[in-house]
């Protein structure tokens, strides 16, 4: 199966940035979101107008969770998410689509939530009942023999006079971006 010829996304040194922002996220709570390169469908309103409505608009409990993503959360379709977190950091061989046998499909249906973020009711998107189709989008093969594991880099042997211990940052790490309002990272993670 393909990735419903979605393409995948080169990722430029910004965003880089902003995943090596975020990437303790994989470690404890969300591998399976693959929010790493997400393309977009066509769209009515620009990216400005949808930052403006993000800004303007969106009550306080979207951001809580959109902000702590690099590239958000709650703006992206099931279709629209991009590369596993397996498959971006070389390790095909379990990538997350291989290891389950088969793509994430949605439920068809979306939730209505009152403005204390509350979930009042559900709302059915697709009314034909077709659903939305995350497939990682990693040219690697998704069914058969697993790829080979890329070899571990060698590393260079230190010259020089030794490097003093850097000590380990304690408190929670956020987003240097202004304005971040998501949740902090797990402490320790």
């Amino acid at each position: 199966m393909s990735a419903a010829g979605r393409p995948q996304r080169r990722l430029t040194d910004a965003d880089l940035k902003a995943i090596r922002g975020v990437q303790t996220l994989y470690l404890h709570r969300m591998l399976h979101l693959g929010l790493l390169d997400p393309v977009a469908n066509d769209s009515p309103m620009s990216e400005d107008e949808g930052a403006w409505v993000r800004e303007h608009a969106w009550p306080a409990f979207l951001h809580h969770i959109d902000d702590s993503y690099a590239f958000g959360f709650w703006r992206w379709a099931m279709c629209e998410r991009g590369t596993c977190w397996n498959c971006h950091a070389g390790r095909c061989d379990l990538c997350l689509h291989r290891q389950k046998g088969r793509p994430d499909a949605c439920d068809n249906t979306d939730a209505v939530h009152n403005h204390q973020g509350r979930r009042v009711a559900d709302l059915i998107l697709r009314p034909g009942g077709e659903r939305c189709v995350w497939w990682c989008r990693c040219p690697c093969p998704k069914t058969g023999e697993a790829p080979a594991r890329r070899p571990a880099r060698a590393r260079k042997p230190r010259t020089g006079r030794p490097q003093p211990e850097r000590p380990r940052p304690t408190g929670p790490r956020r987003s240097d971006e202004p304005g971040h309002r998501g949740q902090p990272t797990l402490p320790g993670l």
